[in-house]
């Protein structure tokens, strides 16, 4: 789904943490897109399917792709959903072959997420907590209601992932409240209770919380409470497949390949804005 930006007829690209559960999603769905294929599939160091053909991890057809432990030649663009300790590694091989990136993966560390703005004096990069349409639809959503809504109204954010998900609250849930607070003008590190458990009082007028719940195979569910006196506004996003998360990265992905240098946010590069 190459968009007007990029100018190839038919788009290469690169996925970090190839084998993960994004990872295999991407895959299979960049094998059904016209205008794109994949150029090299990387792994961590020590892989076991590591010089092998992708598929002899994955499954499926032969993909003529063997998997590898760095980004060792060019693309149009890397999809990065490594496990965030291997981030810089590819945003520093991206940088070193002039490769535009897209980071998915959540949990970056400050610094990560430094370097990733300062290399985009060099290279387009852009760093998405969830890369849906559908979520990022929900971002616009809860601001403009905690702005309607205002003071009045307690917030408090709920999300639910599988058992395997390592990091918490979820980079969507963190991108929620970021919006919701920067709506109501509050300083969400002051604000923020992440979930409450004994006697803590009664809740204050500013305070924003998230909780996280994890259990079976919940691929993502989302939800803002706005909680007032007589009634309750809720808004919720929930993901039934990867292949949604799949679909938004190539798509953006594939603006971020015609891009010029630079930081860009996710609605950008989904032609949000």
């Amino acid at each position: 789904m190459p968009t007007k930006k990029a100018t190839k007829a038919v788009l290469d690209v690169a996925v970090g943490g190839a084998c993960g559960k994004m990872g295999e999603r991407i895959l299979a769905v960049l094998a059904g897109e016209a205008g794109c294929r994949l150029s090299a599939a990387i792994e961590r160091e020590g892989h076991p399917g590591a010089g092998k053909d992708v598929s002899e991890t994955l499954g499926g057809a032969k993909r003529g792709v063997v998997l590898g432990t760095r980004l060792a030649k060019t693309a149009d663009v890397l999809i990065d959903f490594s496990h965030f300790s291997a981030t810089r590694a590819r945003l520093a091989e991206c940088v070193k072959l002039g490769v535009p990136i897209l980071v998915g993966t959540t949990g970056l560390e400050p610094a990560t997420r430094a370097a990733l703005e300062a290399a985009g004096r060099k290279i387009p990069v852009c760093v998405a907590s969830n890369v849906s349409i559908g979520a990022n639809l929900i971002f616009r959503l809860a601001a403009e209601a905690a702005k309607v809504l205002g003071e009045a109204y307690d917030v408090e954010i709920v999300e639910a992932h599988h058992r395997l998900k390592k990091d918490s609250p979820s980079g969507t849930a963190l991108t929620l409240a970021q919006r919701v607070a920067a709506a109501l003008g509050r300083d969400l590190e002051k604000e923020r209770r992440d979930g409450r458990r004994g006697d803590v009082g009664a809740r204050t007028r500013t305070e924003i919380g998230i909780h996280a719940v994890r259990g079976g195979d919940v691929i993502g569910d989302h939800t803002v409470h706005f909680m007032g006196l007589g009634e309750r506004i809720e808004i919720t996003h929930r993901a039934s497949t990867r292949d949604t998360f799949a679909r938004g990265a190539i798509r953006a992905a594939c603006w971020l390949a015609g891009a010029k240098p630079g930081f860009y946010r996710i609605e950008q590069a989904l032609g949000m804005e």
